[in-house]
């Protein structure tokens, strides 16, 4: 069955005077996944997500939502996007219901299906029983009436850029929960530079660097593309495990664990525990995180 992308960008580049933002980023964001557009502060992924939306003029490219052409200024493909920036405002003296029923009336959405769909968007984000005014909210709490008023259209695309960023670790969880539920009836885009929050709740990542998109498919994908080759061995004795890092030349070892950067060499040390009788608790591979990956190719451009 063929991919249908929601999101086509080819050959975005941006420049603000002297500065180039962005230099060809060229990205697939298929339909129905939480997509992860990664990168540090200062990579481009605002400006990448202003110009989606029709916000900023690009210099040169080309950008399609659904299939149609997005244009600065006068753009038709908003119809199909929902968006949440890093800060959301809002009419602080509104409750949630409030706001969320002006948003569909100046949308031109009908009485009856703003009150079904404020109702069923504010018991998804965790306000339906929510009463005060907006303006005694914690952050948290104005990022989950912002994912609930970015759904309210339904959009065939949800932008978030950076949701997570100055929450608490409950609060994020919350977050990541939200829009896991959210993936149901929408794409998510999710732009972050928090590592972890991909690897949990995303189905596919594209890795932004000084304006480039320098890796970019699938989770297991990205990480099969910097595959690490280290064993970590944990020794019963720690002086056992000093023996073999002498013996093997092994840095970065600590207590009775040892870790051998080379698993070619596997097979000798195997031979040696086994013939000095040498007890050990375990030996494992050791995955590569987002975040290894994240710095390892940082360092290499």
């Amino acid at each position: 069955m063929a991919v249908h992308n929601i999101l086509e960008i080819e050959g975005l580049e941006k420049h603000f005077s002297d500065k180039k933002v962005l230099r060809g980023v060229n990205l697939k964001v298929p339909e129905k996944k939480v997509f992860g557009f990664v990168g540090k502060n200062g990579a481009g992924k605002t400006t990448t997500m202003k110009i989606v939306l029709g916000l900023l003029e690009k210099d040169t490219g080309e950008i399609l939502v659904e299939g149609e052409r997005v244009t600065y200024g006068n753009n038709k493909t908003n119809k199909y996007i929902g968006y949440l920036p890093d800060v959301p405002e809002y009419y602080s003296f509104m409750t949630p219901y409030e706001y969320l029923a002006f948003c569909g009336e100046i949308t031109g959405m009908e009485q009856k299906e703003i009150r079904t769909r404020s109702e069923e968007l504010l018991k998804l984000v965790g306000l339906g029983k929510e009463k005060h005014r907006i303006k005694g909210f914690s952050r948290g709490m104005k990022q989950r009436l912002g994912i609930a008023q970015a759904l309210l259209s339904k959009p065939k695309l949800l932008i978030c850029d950076e949701p997570t960023s100055a929450l608490d670790p409950i609060g994020r969880k919350e977050i990541l929960d939200i829009l896991v539920s959210a993936k149901e009836e929408t794409t998510i885009i999710f732009s972050t530079h928090i590592l972890s929050d991909v690897e949990h709740i995303c189905d596919e990542m594209a890795l932004l660097n000084e304006g480039r998109i320098i890796m970019q498919g699938t989770i297991e994908e990205v990480k099969n593309k910097r595959r690490g080759n280290a064993v970590e061995i944990k020794m019963e004795r720690e002086e056992d495990a000093r023996r073999i890092s002498e013996i093997f030349d092994l840095k970065g070892n600590k207590e009775e664990t040892v870790i051998l950067s080379d698993n070619l060499r596997l097979p000798e040390l195997l031979r040696y525990l086994a013939d000095n009788k040498l007890p050990f608790i375990r030996i494992e591979k050791q995955e590569p995180t987002l975040e290894d990956i994240f710095i390892d190719a940082i360092g290499e451009k």
